[in-house]
């Protein structure tokens, strides 16, 4: 069965630790899977770089945008099972050792239940403004990766690199086992990057064949790395537009049962993990959660055996 997670409000109208405290409760009661917060750094007013999505115009409701590190702390001290994630951190904005320190922290609280999704990011104009130069981002990235996996499982940890330097020190606590890594991305280098060393794909709401072709690069590449490919998973994260049956076209837009029927078949195609995105078409929390108990249902149904 496929496992169902819910982005955790955290932009737009449900920016709001009232809308945190209770989705967050409620999806936990409901049985979802996973509560997942994205990273948003800010909204230019004549963007350099097309936003990835929809018409390429960064959708209005992210001009207001929480933390994804303070919303996961207030989710984990709102529940106690339900797993936590990032979907995904914009890797390069953070030097390693707080990266790993802030993430060691969330897993740390909610007592072991992080997932951890990094993506590259896509606006030169939030790189600008983090500080971080756009130019060899990519090379930055696996440097991270690096840095994060020495933190995690050495101590004392030392780490040497031309943009950082950590001397043998005691970076604590450590994660309550290493979380679960996933890494966003759908050129190809990012998806071999995945098969290389991920243990898991971010990826969005794709046609199925785009979907199963690049999840066979990813596979034959950890194949070729000497990794198990049976062992890495696919979350696929969607943002739908619900609306009525004439006038959607999935998976971007449509009902709740369209929509479904898209992530049941992408399930089909491999899809381990569907994170569902109710902010840009739900209008309140009441309106969101009835929304998040709609899909649940469907897609429970389309996995019940026959």
């Amino acid at each position: 069965m496929m496992d169902v997670g819910l982005a955790v409000p955290q932009y737009g109208r449900f920016a709001a630790l009232s809308s945190v405290l209770r989705v967050a409760r409620e999806a936990e009661s409901m049985g979802f899977a996973g509560l997942w917060a994205g990273d948003r750094l800010l909204t230019p007013l004549r963007p350099k770089d097309r936003y990835p999505g929809g018409d390429g115009r960064v959708p209005e409701a992210h001009r207001v945008f929480l933390d994804p590190f303070a919303v996961l702390s207030v989710a984990a001290a709102a529940t106690s099972a339900i797993r936590l994630g990032t979907s995904a951190l914009n890797a390069c904005w953070y030097p390693p050792a707080v990266l790993a320190r802030s993430l060691a922290t969330i897993d740390h609280l909610s007592g072991g239940r992080l997932d951890v999704g990094l993506g590259l990011g896509w606006s030169s104009d939030e790189y600008a403004a983090a500080g971080v130069p756009w130019r060899d981002r990519a090379s930055r990235y696996d440097a991270t990766l690096d840095a994060l996996e020495a933190i995690w499982r050495d101590d004392p940890v030392s780490f040497e690199h031309e943009l950082w330097t950590i001397v043998p020190s005691h970076i604590e606590p450590k994660p309550a086992r290493r979380p679960p890594l996933y890494l966003g991305g759908f050129a190809e280098p990012a998806l071999r990057r995945i098969g290389r060393r991920a243990d898991g794909w971010l990826t969005a709401s794709l046609p199925i064949p785009m979907l199963t072709a690049m999840w066979r690069t990813v596979c034959e590449t950890a194949e070729r790395a000497g990794r198990d490919p049976g062992a890495l998973r696919m979350a696929l994260r969607t943002n739908p537009e619900i609306t009525g049956p004439e006038t959607g076209r999935p998976p971007r837009s449509g009902t709740v049962a369209q929509i479904c029927d898209y992530l049941a078949a992408a399930a089909e195609a491999g899809v381990h993990a569907v994170i569902i995105d109710l902010q840009h078409t739900a209008t309140s929390d009441e309106h969101l959660l009835e929304l998040a108990a709609e899909f649940r249902a469907h897609l429970r149904a389309a996995s019940a055996p026959s």
